[in-house]
């Protein structure tokens, strides 16, 4: 399938994703796409995420086993998920670039990028 295919499409969803800072599942960015686009099927928002994710266009999180969310923003940045609202932020800090050729040095692979998730209780659940 192209990636042409579905410009339009494609865009209406990198443009609602970006709106969020919350970091949404597929049902959260479908339902808020859906309020200015009704006629858009959540196969064409599942299809277009994976496609944005594997073209790194976008982040996919694997923060459950059963949920993926999305993030608009692909500098290298850090995330903190809430065990207890599953709230999902972003952390300013800097990157940890030398861990990257750490992992290299001791196992002897090519490191192509890493994603680094904490996890606990957010300051508001606290």
């Amino acid at each position: 399938m192209s990636a042409k295919r579905n410009t339009i499409q494609r865009q209406i969803i990198v443009d609602t994703l970006n709106k969020f800072t919350s970091h949404p599942s597929v049902d959260m960015l479908y339902l808020e796409i859906c309020k200015t686009h009704p006629s858009i099927s959540k196969a064409t928002v599942y299809r277009n995420l994976r496609q944005l994710s594997s073209e790194g266009a976008i982040q996919q999180l694997a923060v459950s086993d059963d949920v993926a969310r999305y993030d608009g923003c692909t500098d290298i940045h850090y995330h903190f998920a809430c065990k207890s609202c599953d709230k999902i932020m972003d952390l300013e800090m800097d990157s940890i670039p030398a861990i990257d050729s750490l992992v290299q040095e001791k196992y002897g692979i090519t490191v192509d990028g890493h994603e680094i998730l904490f996890s606990g209780t957010c300051e508001e659940c606290m």
